[in-house]
């Protein structure tokens, strides 16, 4: 049986990114076989399929490191036909074909539970870079930040992670400052929960090591320059939660925010996050994101349209999360 899946391939004569019809021979080993309904574009996702980035490890690649769907062969004690799943990471669209196809094969043991809060699309509308920003909004309140202890910056704010981050920290109460390039979507941002909006090119230059105190804490998607200022802004015993390298995987910084504020830096990984933390990421997004925000976020394309929303999402053109419609 063939099924439809957005292809990359690397040959001798070069790079090609193609939605294509693939036979289910081909699908790797797995002990979970999903019917994907729908997947998402993520960062890593427009690096692998306009490669502009080594993220993908072995050739032919099926993109696609999230996808939600419905379990429709398993031999995995956890997983029994018609269970419905989320996949996030793993590898998956790295090492392993991904769920920009109509169907995956995927291991059980990596895999979460749709909450019954969530329609297919509605968790692939938050996606990798919705459950990355509610591991940071987690690792925030591991350290002890509570509403009322100050202003939260949100770094990336109009991107996947920063969005979500957003409406996440409105929703419970935390003053939000979105930094953004595109101070044009600033009502967008006042919508999902900011108080204020600041432009990115405060935060984005070389800056001195350690500057005003303002931030009782920082959701960083963004690296580089941008987070060590973010750092060298932290009031004293704050904590900045970084995520993601938009501008750069550098860290131009000193470590006085450490050793004479006593900044925390908590590094939030969540391709490798353990399955306890991922479900309770899911759970937590199913009590405290606002569905209404997430559709105000959310455009939807066709599979087809995946190439060339990938190319936008390299330039700065995508506001929010992409969903990815496959079955």
């Amino acid at each position: 049986m063939q099924f439809k899946a957005l292809l990359l391939e690397k040959t001798d004569t070069g790079f090609r990114a193609g939605v294509t019809q693939v036979d289910d021979a081909q699908l790797p080993e797995g002990d979970v076989t999903v019917a994907i309904a729908h997947s998402t574009l993520n960062y890593k996702d427009g690096l692998a399929i306009t490669n502009a980035s080594p993220v993908v490890r072995n050739w032919p690649m099926v993109a696609g490191v999230d996808g939600a769907g419905t379990v429709i062969e398993s031999t995995h004690a956890a997983w029994k036909v018609g269970d419905r799943i989320i996949q996030n990471g793993w590898g998956v669209g790295e090492t392993r074909w991904g769920c920009l196809a109509e169907r995956a094969r995927l291991k059980g043991d990596g895999l979460v539970r749709l909450p019954e809060a969530f329609s297919t699309r509605q968790a692939m509308a938050i996606g990798t870079a919705g459950y990355t920003a509610m591991l940071c909004v987690l690792a925030l309140e591991r350290h002890g930040l509570k509403p009322g202890d100050g202003e939260v910056l949100v770094t990336g704010a109009t991107g996947g992670v920063g969005s979500v981050a957003t409406a996440i920290l409105g929703a419970l109460g935390y003053q939000v400052t979105a930094a953004t390039g595109k101070l044009a979507e600033a009502d967008y941002l006042k919508s999902l929960g900011a108080t204020n909006v600041i432009d990115r090119a405060d935060l984005a230059a070389p800056g001195k090591p350690l500057q005003k105190e303002r931030w009782a804490a920082v959701v960083d998607a963004v690296g580089s320059h941008t987070l060590a200022n973010a750092c060298a802004q932290t009031r004293y015993g704050g904590v900045v939660a970084a995520c993601g390298l938009a501008q750069g995987a550098d860290f131009p910084a000193t470590v006085m925010p450490f050793i004479l504020r006593g900044v925390t830096l908590a590094g939030v990984d969540s391709v490798m996050a353990p399955i306890g933390l991922r479900q309770q990421a899911w759970d937590r997004l199913a009590r405290d994101l606002n569905p209404a925000l997430l559709e105000s976020i959310t455009e939807e394309i066709a599979l087809a349209q995946a190439i060339a929303r990938a190319q936008d999402l390299m330039h700065g053109k995508v506001r929010g999360r992409i969903v990815v419609a496959i079955g």
